[in-house]
């Protein structure tokens, strides 16, 4: 039995157990007793398999418990003083982003302020330009009107003159002096419509950039209003909050050097129509004094010409056939100029429709592949060149056109008199009565006259421009 309930012990050094064996051995007697004990049968209990761990494991985990905490607190000061840094940063740096968008706001309204006065001031301008040229538009045609009863008064000299015959039916110097006299009327009327008609595409293209010059400002006063309306936000403003993908581009969006390049242009086009336009009053000015000028030393030499009867009227006739001839073989060669643009025009259709469908045929690209590449950037010239070609055989076809037409009118207008001069002669004493018809012309800026309604060659009058 004592074999059976003895435990064997195996000391180890440090151990309490065996400190206390060391003090058994020094005490016999206490030896003694405890052997006396073990004789006792004593009911063996089974120790739990947990690690144990010794004084020096201990004393290392408290002391690796304390130095972590110390890191861990060294850190944590650390991270505390970065973030209290980073704050002072990020508000110091907030504070003055949102100083600098608002320096850059008050800059951006000062020169959007400083572009809207330039185009109120062109605005001003291009009115009273346009009030200036409108004066010197009616002025011209009041003169083209004034040159009315001189051309009646010629063709009515011609027109007695025709109702010679036999022997009296010479041409002599005072049918020459009246066909000079009338081509000098028709000259005249033709240069001052032309004035005319330059004055009113004048105008239109001042109207069209002050409607330009409109546009622009309205714009800009649509862009103070908003600017302005940033510039009054602030961070404790109600109307502040996030918006889906604020920093996107939008799209038409233009970079600063094209927005004060837009300007500029508008600016640059209508100090250069202004220019225009007052170089355009001047020569209306001046050729005004200068026909009319014309026009009167025209009628003092067929005044004279009618006491000095001594030209033919054959000379007359076959002047007359020659400027017919000229007219007839130019309105045959105009005619087929006209035909030769016609066709030119309507070929320049295909390579348009052509460019036109290549295009819209490359907005079907998907994805990165809509790109404006070099083929794009060629098409796209293609088109505006095509554009430009045909506005131009349009424009030269009208022109041609209306040439034709004023050809043929004159061409009416010459077989009618050349049947008249060779009908009859026309009497002298008669046409210098109705000489006397003929007042002058020479009418001043504040002159009135009797104005009839005139339009220029596209059938518009003033009412039209205005309204």
């Amino acid at each position: 039995m004592r074999d059976v309930f003895s435990v064997k012990f195996v000391p180890s050094p440090g151990d309490e157990r065996t400190v206390a064996m060391e003090t058994l051995q020094q005490r016999p007697a206490r030896a003694n007793e405890l052997n006396i004990m073990e004789r006792i049968p004593k009911t063996k209990h089974p120790e739990k398999p947990i690690v144990h761990y010794g004084v020096p494991e201990w004393c290392n985990n408290n002391q690796k418990l304390s130095s972590t905490a110390e890191i861990e607190r060294y850190a944590s000061n650390v991270i505390r003083q970065e973030s209290r840094s980073l704050r002072n940063v990020t508000t110091c740096t907030t504070n003055w982003d949102e100083s600098d968008t608002s320096r850059m706001l008050r800059d951006r309204v000062y020169e959007v302020t400083r572009c809207k006065d330039q185009l109120i001031t062109c605005a001003k301008k291009v009115d009273e330009e346009i009030q200036a040229l409108t004066l010197s538009k009616i002025r011209t045609e009041e003169t083209l009107a004034a040159t009315a009863v001189p051309l009646e008064v010629s063709m009515e000299s011609l027109t007695l003159r025709e109702g010679r015959e036999g022997f009296e039916l010479v041409n002599d110097p005072v049918e020459k002096e009246l066909k000079k006299e009338v081509h000098v009327i028709e000259k005249v009327q033709q240069a001052l419509q032309q004035l005319i008609d330059q004055a009113f595409e004048q105008l239109c293209i001042l109207q069209k950039i002050r409607q330009q010059l409109t546009g622009d400002l309205q714009n800009k006063v649509e862009t103070l209003e908003i600017d302005n309306t940033c510039l009054e936000l602030t961070i404790t403003s109600s109307q502040i909050s996030l918006k889906p993908d604020p920093t996107r581009i939008p799209a038409g969006s233009c970079t600063p050097h094209e927005w004060i390049q837009f300007t500029r242009l508008n600016l640059a086009r209508a100090h250069e129509a202004m220019q225009m336009s007052e170089q355009l009053r001047e020569n209306m000015s001046l050729t005004r004094v200068k026909l009319q000028n014309d026009l009167k030393l025209q009628q003092r030499a067929t005044e004279f010409a009618l006491r000095k009867r001594n030209h033919q009227e054959q000379q007359a006739c076959r002047e007359l056939e020659w400027q017919l001839k000229n007219t007839e073989n130019e309105i045959a060669d105009m005619e087929s100029d006209i035909f030769k643009l016609d066709a030119d025009l309507k070929a320049k259709t295909a390579p348009l429709k052509l460019a036109h469908t290549r295009l819209e045929n490359r907005t079907c690209r998907p994805g990165m592949d809509l790109c404006r590449d070099e083929a794009q950037r060629c098409l796209v010239d293609e088109v505006n060149k095509l554009q430009a070609t045909i506005a131009i055989l349009k424009e030269k076809l009208a022109e041609a056109q209306h040439s034709l037409q004023r050809l043929k009118l004159h061409h009416n207008k010459m077989m009618q008199d050349h049947a008249r001069k060779r009908a009859s002669l026309c009497l002298e004493e008669r046409c210098i009565n109705i000489r006397n018809r003929l007042i002058p012309i020479l009418y001043g800026d504040d002159t009135p006259v009797p104005l009839l309604l005139l339009t220029s060659s596209s059938g518009r009058s003033d009412r039209h421009l205005e309204a």
